[in-house]
């Protein structure tokens, strides 16, 4: 979990039929989602590509700085999940498989039959789960900073997730970025309590992996919250049964908390690997 900042170029037309309420600034739109009310921009034309934030981040913040390079080529979608930046929450746990079901609904929604996938870190969890959940949505999927076990993280992370505290945490620029996005910013300890609630449950998708069969970009941190070896072991599993079809990028002179702060790095990786349809 890290604080981004940044922002991208004004959002398009939304590809669907359906008239979604229009966000005040005109940027974005809600949809009715599962129960919910999902925020989501579109910007540019071409391939679609979904980009998930992390854990109390929301999605322009996480991407911003990304979007307008992104946007040459392919058409953008960034979301807010779940009580993250402009998109209420409700009266539901938070979870990765509901969350990728929330995903998979926006998808159908937006009428785009297949889509690129790239979360970071929580949003790493839910990409991987939209694609084992929903495999005919997924055509290229990156996994940034995420684990596909909840043992993966390091022990310190693991101790400092349980540890997350929401009146501590109003120190922080995360809670400044939330209340300036949030539709109600006391719903702060609500969103805090959820997330540590997520992040600490125990989980293992090794045999969800196999059901994954988009080509997959792993990425991680030169100094990552998950260990290197898990990084790696995810990425052999991911293609067992097709060699090559998954690989391991390591972004040098990178944290957990900053990695989605160099699209120097970044977009070369992430543009080469969504280009190349033929790997």
């Amino acid at each position: 979990m890290s604080s981004c900042s940044g922002s991208g170029p004004a959002a398009s037309t939304a590809p669907t039929a359906v008239a979604d309420e229009v966000f005040a600034d005109g940027k974005g739109r809600y949809a009715d989602i599962n129960g919910g009310r999902m925020y989501y921009e579109v910007h540019g034309t071409g391939a679609p590509l979904i980009l998930l934030h992390g854990g109390l981040l929301a999605g322009e913040a996480t991407f911003g700085a990304m979007i307008p390079e992104l946007t040459k080529t392919r058409q953008v979608i960034v979301l807010d999940l779940q009580a993250h930046g402009h998109s209420p929450d409700f009266d539901r746990p938070l979870s990765y498989e509901a969350l990728a079901d929330d995903v998979a609904r926006l998808i159908d929604h937006l009428a785009l039959g297949k889509a690129d996938v790239l979360g970071y870190s929580l949003g790493g969890g839910v990409a991987l789960q939209v694609a084992a959940r929903n495999p005919d949505l997924v055509d290229r999927l990156i996994v940034a900073s995420a684990p596909y076990r909840s043992s993966g993280w390091l022990p310190d992370t693991r101790a400092g997730m349980a540890m997350m505290d929401p009146d501590t945490m109003r120190q922080t620029p995360l809670y400044q970025m939330y209340a300036a996005a949030a539709p109600d910013p006391a719903g702060w300890t609500s969103l805090v309590t959820k997330t540590r609630q997520l992040l600490t449950q125990d989980y293992d998708w090794t045999a969800q992996l196999a059901r994954i069969h988009a080509p997959t970009l792993v990425l991680a941190a030169e100094t990552d919250a998950l260990a290197r070896d898990h990084a790696i072991e995810m990425t052999a599993r991911l293609e067992a049964d097709t060699p090559g079809r998954a690989r391991l990028e390591v972004l040098p002179g990178t944290t957990h908390n900053d990695i989605m702060l160099r699209p120097d790095l970044l977009l070369p990786l992430i543009t080469g690997f969504l280009d190349n349809r033929a790997g």
